[in-house]
């Protein structure tokens, strides 16, 4: 029933624009709009830094795996770029925290209009929408919701200032281009707070049904609105295409119900549900508005839920919240680029770092870009364009330093890992493959390229630069993470703590976050082959069991223990990678 529910509207419908709505709307908010007041802004501080688990709109807990500590650039609120035009007088910045931003105290700017409409347009060239908060708020279209679960909510974001710090901090790279094209569809802005409680905007989200991105495709929804996925790229967390199908989807359920309350429910729940649901109460001869209708509670806190972050973020100070500005300007640009091409030599000609290219391109999940699209777009940060542009023209080295290869059934993992002068922790890395000692089937990997020339760029995988091999030794970087020890490190890439203090210098084991070490690879072959005939006659089988805590997720648990993933799946009999505290997970 859902399934052909959702046909009869698989064409994409427009809502008409009213003129005379949007003149009288503009002239209601210039007279109840006061002016800004600056102000430094920063966000009040908490003890402890909120979990990385939260809900999305199916009431999955989202597995939260980038690092929050990657902050946007700092945006200059002066400066606007003309149509068409890049910023090439300025260096861009490489991150950090917002600075001098001022204090948005907008009071008594709510304003409900009668009847449910899908217009809202702002004129953007006026001085007024120098921050892009203003510019959403004059943007509101949405009747406001009187459930009383909307206080629940609002007490739930501004207990948590940190939580919400990032939350705005990550979408500011996002929100422009969301508002942009919400207007142009002629939505309600609040449909660009929409991320905030489905992802709290971090590309990377993950729920346990497998959803993804900021807007929180599962797959068979992803593939319908043509988000390609599959080992090279998930374009469910593309941020311009995935944002593209979202909206279209929202539109769609607007034609379908009529009203956007009911839209957003059937974007949590599904619009065979709510179409049920409304079936139910007209045959019992009940209202059948969103408030009336009998649905799971995850749907019937999700509008409540984003009428409170509405509130948060139109008066921040009611909540004992300060919410940095955001300038009105485009944070990235689309830029040409090779359809093969390593993401860190991208990152390395942009010059930026590569956990921006990252946050702004998150749906390539592996080193190298391998698209079949002729003219393969990225973005980038707008004053970091034209320096793509420009040094990539006059780049003459190989833009690739990886190549595929086909692994087969039984192969040794170690061997290929040698063959190719990797690190088997790397090569197991790069290609998400488990701990097994040997290829279990026939599977196309990724491996450096044999030819690469001696003066090409370093490959980093995750904080690990990696050195082409010298003739009789290969030695890598690490760099230190936060929590680690001297001896996971050495267990990591099979040497005693003994090599990597003599390989350092080092008189103790004690470590410092961000401290890079040396690490002798050929200490770990050698290791291998010396502890080879060891393992082979005896092989111990040991198991614990760890609980889980707040905050953890399979990934930290796995780096925890020096384990794969997919054998902590596999040892614990789950499909999927959602955890709960408390829970307690068999390592091996």
């Amino acid at each position: 029933m859902g399934t052909q529910f959702f046909l009869r509207i698989g064409r994409s419908i427009q809502t008409p624009a009213i003129p005379t709505l949007i003149s009288s709307v503009r002239t209601l908010h210039a007279t109840l709009f006061i002016s800004l007041a600056s102000a430094g802004m920063m966000f009040s501080s908490a003890s402890q830094a909120e979990s990385n688990t939260i809900s999305n709109v199916a009431g999955d807990e989202i597995i939260i795996f980038s690092d929050d500590t990657f902050k946007p650039a700092m945006r200059d609120l002066g400066t606007k770029p003309e149509t068409g035009k890049e910023l090439q007088s300025q260096k861009p910045s490489r991150g950090g925290r917002l600075a001098d931003s001022f204090e948005l105290n907008i009071k008594d700017n709510k304003t409900s209009l009668s009847g449910d409409t899908s217009t809202a347009t702002t004129d953007t060239t006026s001085p007024q929408h120098d921050d892009l908060w203003q510019r959403i708020k004059n943007g509101y279209a949405m009747p406001d919701s009187t459930s009383a679960l909307t206080t629940k909510h609002e007490e739930w974001y501004s207990s948590r200032p940190d939580y919400v710090q990032r939350m705005v901090e990550r979408s500011q790279r996002y929100l422009f281009h969301i508002v942009e094209e919400v207007e142009k569809r002629g939505m309600p802005t609040e449909i660009a707070l929409l991320p905030m409680i489905e992802s709290a905007y971090n590309p990377k989200a993950y729920s346990k049904s497998s959803a993804s991105g900021i807007w929180q495709f599962i797959p068979s929804t992803g593939k319908h609105f043509g988000l390609k996925q599959n080992w090279w790229v998930d374009n469910r967390r593309n941020i311009t295409m995935a944002t593209d199908a979202a909206l279209t989807y929202l539109q769609k359920l607007h034609a379908m119900f009529g009203a956007w309350d009911l839209a957003l429910a059937a974007y949590n729940a599904g619009e065979g549900t709510v179409g049920r649901a409304i079936e139910r109460n007209r045959k019992l001869g009940l209202p059948t508005d969103y408030e009336s209708l009998n649905l799971s509670d995850e749907t019937k806190n999700y509008v409540p839920k984003l009428q409170a972050v509405k509130n948060l973020m139109t008066d921040p100070s009611n909540y004992g919240l300060k919410i940095p500005t955001i300038a009105n300007t485009p944070y990235f640009a689309k830029v040409s680029a090779p359809a093969r091409i390593d993401t860190h030599l991208v990152a390395k000609l942009a010059e930026i770092n590569h956990e921006e290219f990252l946050a702004l391109n998150p749906s390539y999940d592996r080193p190298l870009i391998n698209s079949d699209r002729e003219n393969l777009e990225l973005l980038l940060p707008i004053m970091a364009a034209q320096t793509f542009r420009t040094n990539l023209a006059n780049y003459e080295k190989p833009l690739v330093n990886w190549q595929t290869y086909q692994a087969k059934r039984g192969e040794s993992m170690d061997k290929i890992a040698n063959k190719f002068g990797m690190n088997l922790a790397q090569l197991r890395d790069v290609n998400d493959l488990s701990a097994q000692a040997k290829m279990k089937k026939s599977t196309t990997i990724l491996v450096p390229k044999s030819d690469a020339n001696d003066d090409a760029p370093l490959t980093v995988i995750e904080d690990q630069e990696v050195e082409k091999e010298a003739p009789q030794k290969q030695t890598i970087t690490h760099k230190v993470k936060k929590g680690e020890v001297m001896q996971s490190i050495a267990k990591y890439y099979g040497v005693s703590v003994k090599q990597i203090l003599a390989a350092n210098a080092l008189r103790n084991g004690k470590l410092k976050t961000g401290q890079v070490l040396n690490i002798d690879v050929t200490d770990a072959k050698d290791n291998a082959s010396a502890n080879k005939s060891a393992s082979k006659s005896k092989i111990i089988d040991k198991k614990q069991t760890y609980i889980v805590k707040r905050g953890d997720t399979l990934h930290s648990i796995a780096d925890k223990f020096d384990v794969a993933v997919a054998d902590l799946k596999r040892w614990n009999k789950k499909s999927s990678s959602h955890i709960t505290p408390g829970a307690k997970l068999i390592i091996q």
